[in-house]
């Protein structure tokens, strides 16, 4: 019989159901940081974001977020900004839905940031032109055919 090497199996390696959902003090950001909107995620760790200066910047995950705290397209992020490399940053922070509403509550995000959607501005505002998405036929048109 095999010898049993390890400190255990799976189940170790995915740990506790750690809770987050406990409230946490409220973090703001502070100079060489800013906040930013991820617009889509890259794969191994990175993720592209828009900031809220303006500038769209490739984010690298830290380690200690990685596999841990998952961002998706839209999460508010915390970015650390580097001084050498203006088109990268380092995320810090993801913020939850209620934090970010907070944020923009207290003036910190810009007001046209949009916070449920998926993508950073995906929808056109002039696409809203009465949710008319089908075409209706009568019953002479199908007899034309």
């Amino acid at each position: 019989m095999p010898k049993n090497k390890g400190k255990g199996g799976k189940n170790r390696k995915r740990g506790k159901n750690e809770a987050d959902d406990e409230k946490r003090e409220l973090v703001f950001k502070e100079d060489g940081q800013e906040y930013a909107q991820v617009l889509r995620m890259l794969g191994n760790g990175r993720c592209e974001a828009m900031c809220i200066d303006g500038t769209k910047r490739l984010c690298h995950i830290r380690g200690k977020m990685h596999k841990k705290v998952w961002i998706a397209a839209g999460d508010i992020i915390l970015v650390g900004l580097r001084d050498y490399q203006d088109d990268k940053a380092d995320v810090i922070l993801k913020y939850m839905p209620d934090e970010a509403r907070l944020l923009k509550a207290y003036g910190e995000l810009p007001e046209n940031i949009r916070l449920n959607e998926g993508i950073a501005g995906g929808i056109d505002e002039e696409d809203d032109n009465g949710g008319d998405d089908y075409i209706e036929f009568e019953d002479e048109d199908i007899d034309k055919i």
